[in-house]
């Protein structure tokens, strides 16, 4: 049994000697500066959106344009019923005209009145009564005048314009229907759409995070400054946008704060409504190491690379993983520029292995990274 046992260990030891050298593919870490990338969802609203109320009651007579269409400011838009607005512009031009007339006869009296009363041929009671009476009078012009301007006022807004240039949304109401000056129903939206803001949420933790890296790097203020946006599809949109302003509170409800930012949209590609991803540049790491995700196991939160040595050995080792970047891991600590790291795939290489290293061709980082 000995004998046969020193037989077998020979021919495996045979065996091994005789496995050939498996290729693995390989890279060698770089190390340079990285934009760190913060993502957060957001959702699209136009440069002003304006809902559209009546501010009198009554039957919607026309709709004088098309929906989901571009709106000149000052364009009309809808005709409310205007009779019984006439009919009180009306009413208080009559009254206007009758103050006018009593104004006129108070007037000759008190000119009539006045002499007799430097002759005394009058009581100057009768002459505080005739003043009186034409102060009265003309104060009741003044009244029915502003009530004329009033009703002509309520008589026009039976009109409602458009009060930007924009795009008018679906409208809510149609021909026939009756809408009311003190309700909440909205007749239509209008946006300015020329620019997007884009208002998006991020936690404390994150706020305050993001807060204390621009507090020490001054320089990263303008470059935070400076977002990008990914829509839905995938795609990265091609206008890079401005952060407006914070909210001025923490949400005690969701322990979020509210973030806007602004982007152009000369080609009207974006409309108010859409969910889409803000990315901010929140800092800068200096000649940090840069390997593919590939290049790196994560086991149970420990993670390790597959070191190929000077001698075209195995080698394996924990790093420090930092933050990923696109397809990219950065790696703070247990790697060094120049060394070659094994893609991790295959199955047959093992700590200590002799291997034939092959070259992988990297993906462009900068593409990689959006």
């Amino acid at each position: 049994m000995l004998f046969g046992l020193i037989i077998l260990q020979s021919c495996k030891d045979t065996e091994q000697k005789q496995m050939p050298v498996v290729d693995v593919p390989y890279i060698e870490v770089q190390q340079e500066d990285v934009p760190v990338y913060q993502e957060f969802v957001g959702q699209t609203f136009g440069a002003s959106d304006i809902g559209l109320k009546s501010r009198v009651n009554g039957w919607v007579t026309g709709i004088h344009f098309q929906e989901g269409s571009l709106v000149k400011k000052g364009q009309l838009l809808y005709s409310v019923d205007p009779q019984q607005y006439q009919t009180k512009v009306d009413q208080a031009t009559g009254q206007y005209a009758a103050a006018v007339a009593n104004l006129a006869n108070a007037e000759a009296n008190l000119k009539r009145i006045r002499p007799l009363a430097q002759s005394n041929a009058v009581s100057k009671r009768e002459l505080d009564a005739a003043v009186a009476a034409y102060d009265a009078a003309k104060a009741q012009v003044d009244a029915n005048q502003a009530n004329v301007s009033n009703q002509k006022i309520e008589l026009g807004y039976t009109k409602i314009y458009s009060p930007l240039d924009g795009i008018i949304g679906i409208s809510e109401v149609r021909v026939g229907d009756y809408v009311s000056g003190t309700g909440s129903q909205l007749l239509a939206t209008v946006s300015k759409t020329t620019t997007v803001r884009v208002r998006f949420s991020m936690s404390e933790t994150e706020y305050l995070r993001i807060q204390r890296i621009l507090k020490a790097n001054p320089e990263a203020i303008k470059k935070s400054i400076e977002t990008e946006m990914i829509l839905s599809d995938g795609s990265t949109y091609n206008e890079k946008g401005t952060i407006n302003f914070a909210d001025r509170q923490i949400d005690p409800l969701t322990g979020t704060i509210t973030i806007e930012a602004s982007f152009p949209n000369t080609d009207g590609l974006l409309r108010p409504g859409q969910f889409v991803r803000v990315k901010m540049v929140i800092e800068r790491k200096k000649d940090a190491f840069i390997v593919p995700q590939r290049a790196v196991l994560d086991m149970q939160g420990i993670y390790q690379v597959v070191k190929i040595d000077k001698s075209n050995k195995i080698e394996m080792a924990v790093v420090n993983a930092g933050i990923q970047t696109g397809r990219f891991w950065v790696i703070d600590s247990g790697v060094s520029k120049g060394e070659r790291l094994a893609l991790i795939g295959n199955i047959f290489i093992k700590n200590g292995m002799t291997v034939k290293p092959v070259p992988a061709n990297w993906p462009d980082k900068k593409q990689e990274g959006k």
